[in-house]
Parts: structure tokens; C-alpha cells; sequence
């Protein structure tokens, strides 16, 4: 049975949510109204672009949202930075459209650095003294690398980013170590990425990196504290490969960057710093060829001055040099004896050994007589006979031998052969043989076949032709009583005007043609139709038509030979 009991009505009244955030906003203004508020800056990126600036105050449990308005930041006597440590002066309101509440700051000034920037800056400087951030151990960039290693997260913007940097430019291979980014297990997993590409062995399966690229988005200091771990930057100082770092955006910094070889403002500008566009390169590359050039052109044109030069004072020190030379020989000649006087001791001397030559060359050939006896006494007949005798026996030992394995390997091939042909049968080549003939008659059949239909359907074309050319033809027009008239030239005359007097004509008609001479137009009578019009044509010769001369005269009043004209 349904219950009949009245229930009561709510007098709760009812808001909307406009209404409820603006009751909640005045509440907090009301309540609040100024405070000093002490907490470290996070967040802070500077001013937006409409003029206001936005970051948060926080300490080691909580953290409450912070604003400036453009008209207050200009007043403010110190401005705040990231991990700077401040008391601000304002009040707490409410962001109705995102339901936070904030402190809108009216006033600023410092109260000492965070207890992140204290650590932070604690480990630098145990870092910087242990020489990790020396310049000199700095490694330079690989100017156009194959392979390319970037820690990251594979699921950013970043990557993508800079992966479409890359496709912009030369062909480089990208190979993506995924990571965590951000939060406690960021900082190993960084450094395990760097030491993990410096582990890839060349050659191997996976190819090894030539350049490392560590990459971030930007981020308050807190999001950025995995890139400050003593791991991370230990693993980037050892490192056989070049790094560069390229965590968050121009005015973030982590110790990264200070021990990388090369620190990037963004993830985009470590993409283009990685690899060059090829398109800068060409341009590169035509200047230095171009100023190249230029420098030979102008060291070819100062090298061929300087030896003009050059050849000019060496041409007038040579000619002054010859005819200091040729004064001095003429000198020195003038007290050299005379020829005759210096060629009569050796001539004197030459008559004497020519005189001697002869009897020495007499006394020679007896000499080499005697010689020539006693050597010939020596020799004998016997010493070859002895020598061709051995020379023959070994070759007819070695005759035997020759003729004896001619014998063995002709009866082991003759054998083989023997048991060749017993298994050969020409069953096969015959079967193969009779496949080959039919398979040629068919195609021989299908080919003869082929031939016919063709020349049929030639034929049946050839006819439809010359029917179309029967047709149209102009010779069917003079089988019908006309004539053609042409010139001289071959030209065909068509106009009264151009037949003019004494002028050679060829008229062709429907079985042959004639030469004629024409008298001139004859003016139609007046009165008459333009179809009265009529020429005189006298034929000088006429061939293929009569064996005779004729002379001929048509006109339009007499039966005879109709025209065109």
C-alpha cells in the first residue's frame, strides 16, 4: 500500500554555480583581506604576453597559486625568479572559472632562497670543484652525423617535434631511449639511457650513436629535479659520446647543461644544431667555392704580375750580364795563341800512333792465330757424340714412359665410355623429337591460318579504298564532260583573268590531255547572264587526243566541249 504521508518541502535555497563561486570568492576577500604570505617561487616563467604574471608559492607541504596584475608588476621593487624565497603582500581571492583560489600580490620582497636552490646550488659547487664543468673537457659536435641517440619521453611533444626538425633536414638515422621525465625514478632512468648508448658496439645489430641528444619540455624546478641528480650528471661527464643538453626552455637551467659538450635553449634548436639543412650546406658550399675561386683568380693575377716582373729585371740583368760577359771574352781572346800554333803538338802526336796502329794490328791477329791452333788441337768429335748418345737414350726412356700412360688412360676412358653408352638410349631424343615435330605442325597450321585471315581483311580494306578513292577522285567528274584547265607551271587556272593572252594552257579531259594557247577572255554580251561567259582557247598542239594539230574555239553559244570556268 503506497505511503500517504506528506513530506516536508526543502527550504534550502538553491544557487547556481556562478552564483555559489562569486558567494565563495567574497567570502575569502572578506574573511582574508590583506596577508603576508612566506614561500618559495615555483613555476615562474615570466611575465605573459598580456602584461600579467603568473607563478605559485609554495614550501615543504603545500602550495598556494600566485598572480601579479600588469599594472602592479612595474611598481615592484625586486622581481621574483624560480626557487627564490619571498614574503609577498596581498589578498586572497578566488578564480571563479577554474574554481582555485590565489593570492593576488600587490607587494614583493625577498626572504632568503628555497631549500631546493640551497641543494641545488650545495651541488654544484662539489660538482664544479671536482672539475666536471671545466670548458676544456668539453667535446665538439659531430658536424654531420649518421646515427643520432635522443633520451626522452616517447609520448611528448618533444619528440615529435623534433623529429620533424630532423625530417627537414640531411638524412640522419633516430634512435628514441624512452624515459620518465619527470618524477623520483627520472634520474636514473636518464642516466641508464647514456650509459646504455655508450654500451652499443659498433657494428652490431643496433647502430651506434654518434651524438646524444637529452631532451625535455619546460617545467617549474621541482619538474626539472631529475636533471639535477648526481647520477644523471656523472653518466653525461663519462660519456664516450657527445651530449647535448636540451631540458626545458632558454631560461631554465639544470646541471646538465652545464656538463653537457653543447646546451641547447629548446629540443627543436638541439634538432637543428644536430644536423645541418642541406640546402644551408649547398648554399655554404657555393660561397667557399665562390670565394675560392675569386682567391685563385686574384693570386693567379698577382703571381702573373710578380712574374712579368720578375721576367722583365731578370731580361735586363741578363743582357747586361752578356754584354759585361762579351767585353770581358773579347779581352781574354785577344791574348789566346793562335789556332795552328795549339793544334800542331797533337796532330804531330796522331801521326805517330796511326803509324804504330798498323804493326800493332799485324802482331795482334798473329797472336790470336797461335791461340786458335792450340785451342783446336783440343777439340774432338768424340766429346758430341759422347753428349748426343746420353741425350738420346733419356729421350726414348721417357718416349716409353709416355707411350706407356698413353695406353693406361686411353683404356680406362675407352672403358668409361663403354659404360657411358650402355646407359645412353635414344628412346628419349626420339620421343622428344616426335613432341617437337607435332608441336611445329600445330604452330605451322595455326600460323598458315593466321596468314589468310589477315590477307583476307587486308584485301577487304584495299577494296573499301580504292572504292572511297573512285569515288572521290576529280576523274569521275571529267568522265562527266568537264574539263580541267592548268598552266604552264601545273598551277590550275580558275579565274576569266587568268587566262591571258599568248598564255601556254594543258586541258585534260576524261581520256587524255592537250596543250592549247590562250586568245584572252571574251566579255559576256551585255544583257546576258553571268553563265553566258565564254573563252577562246586556240590549242598550238594537241596530244593524246588526235595525231593532228586542231584549233579549237569554245564559247558558251556553241555545242562542244563544256568548261569549268
Amino acid at each position: 500500500m503506497p505511503d500517504l504521508t506528506p513530506k516536508p518541502i526543502p527550504n534550502t535555497p538553491e544557487f547556481s554555480v556562478s552564483e555559489l563561486a562569486s558567494a565563495i570568492k567574497r567570502t575569502l576577500e572578506d574573511g582574508f583581506g590583506f596577508v603576508r604570505l612566506r614561500g618559495e617561487v615555483s613555476g615562474y616563467r615570466g611575465p605573459h604576453s598580456s602584461g600579467h604574471c603568473y607563478f605559485a608559492l609554495k614550501d615543504d607541504k603545500s602550495k598556494i597559486e600566485a598572480v601579479i596584475w600588469k599594472g602592479n608588476w612595474s611598481k615592484l621593487k625586486i622581481k621574483p625568479d624560480e626557487g627564490m624565497e619571498v614574503i609577498a603582500t596581498g589578498r586572497i581571492s578566488s578564480f571563479p572559472g577554474s574554481s582555485k583560489y590565489q593570492i593576488v600580490i600587490e607587494a614583493l620582497e625577498p626572504a632568503g632562497a628555497g631549500a631546493l636552490m640551497v641543494q641545488l646550488e650545495e651541488r654544484k659547487k662539489k660538482l664544479a670543484a671536482e672539475g666536471l664543468f671545466d670548458a676544456a673537457r668539453k667535446r665538439p659536435i659531430p658536424f654531420l652525423p649518421k646515427v643520432i641517440g635522443i633520451v626522452t619521453s616517447p609520448t611528448g611533444a618533444v619528440i615529435r617535434d623534433m623529429l620533424a626538425g630532423f625530417a627537414e633536414r640531411c638524412p640522419a638515422h633516430v634512435l628514441v631511449w624512452p624515459v620518465r621525465v619527470q618524477g623520483e625514478t627520472s634520474g636514473a632512468e636518464v642516466a641508464a639511457a647514456v650509459r646504455g648508448f655508450n654500451a652499443i658496439l659498433p657494428g652490431g645489430a643496433v647502430p651506434r650513436p654518434e651524438l646524444i641528444i637529452v631532451a625535455r619540455g619546460g617545467g617549474s624546478l621541482e619538474d626539472l629535479w631529475g636533471f639535477n641528480d648526481e647520477a644523471v650528471v656523472r653518466a653525461v661527464a663519462s660519456s664516450a659520446l657527445p651530449v647535448i643538453s636540451a631540458v626545458g626552455h632558454e631560461t631554465d637551467w639544470t646541471l646538465i647543461d652545464l656538463v653537457a659538450d653543447a646546451r641547447a635553449p629548446t629540443p627543436t634548436k638541439a634538432a637543428e644544431w644536430a644536423v645541418p639543412k642541406h640546402s644551408e650546406l649547398v648554399t655554404t658550399v657555393g660561397g667557399l667555392s665562390d670565394r675560392l675561386t675569386h682567391a685563385v683568380r686574384r693570386q693567379s693575377e698577382t703571381s702573373r704580375q710578380r712574374f712579368d716582373a720578375g721576367a722583365h729585371r731578370l731580361g735586363l740583368a741578363l743582357t747586361g750580364f752578356i754584354q759585361r760577359r762579351h767585353t770581358a771574352f773579347a779581352q781574354v781572346a785577344g791574348r789566346f795563341p793562335n789556332l795552328r800554333s795549339l793544334i800542331a803538338g797533337p796532330r804531330q802526336r796522331f801521326d805517330a800512333v796511326g803509324n804504330r796502329l798498323g804493326r800493332s794490328l799485324l802482331a795482334n791477329t798473329r797472336t790470336l792465330a797461335a791461340r786458335q791452333a792450340r785451342v783446336a788441337s783440343r777439340l774432338h768429335p768424340r766429346l758430341v757424340d759422347v753428349r748426343l748418345s746420353r741425350d738420346r737414350d733419356r729421350l726414348e726412356t721417357a718416349f716409353r714412359r709416355g707411350q706407356t700412360a698413353l695406353t693406361r688412360s686411353a683404356a680406362s676412358r675407352r672403358v668409361r665410355l663403354a659404360g657411358t653408352s650402355s646407359r645412353l638410349s635414344p628412346d628419349a631424343l626420339l620421343m622428344r623429337v616426335r613432341t617437337s615435330g607435332l608441336g611445329l605442325s600445330q604452330s605451322s597450321h595455326r600460323l598458315r591460318q593466321s596468314i589468310v585471315t589477315r590477307i583476307s581483311a587486308r584485301r577487304q580494306s584495299l577494296d573499301a579504298h580504292a572504292k572511297l578513292l573512285q569515288s572521290l577522285s576529280y576523274r569521275s567528274v571529267l568522265a562527266r564532260g568537264f574539263a580541267v584547265v592548268r598552266g604552264a607551271d601545273g598551277s590550275m587556272l580558275r579565274r576569266a583573268q587568268d587566262f591571258v593572252p599568248g598564255r601556254r594552257l594543258e586541258i585534260e579531259v576524261s581520256d587524255g590531255r592537250a596543250a592549247a594557247e590562250a586568245l584572252g577572255p571574251v566579255t559576256a554580251p551585255e544583257g546576258g547572264s553571268g553563265s553566258s561567259k565564254s573563252h577562246r582557247i586556240e590549242t598550238a598542239t594537241a596530244t593524246e587526243l588526235s595525231p593532228a594539230n586542231v584549233r579549237l574555239r569554245t564559247s558558251g553559244g556553241k555545242p562542244g566541249q563544256g568548261s569549268l570556268f
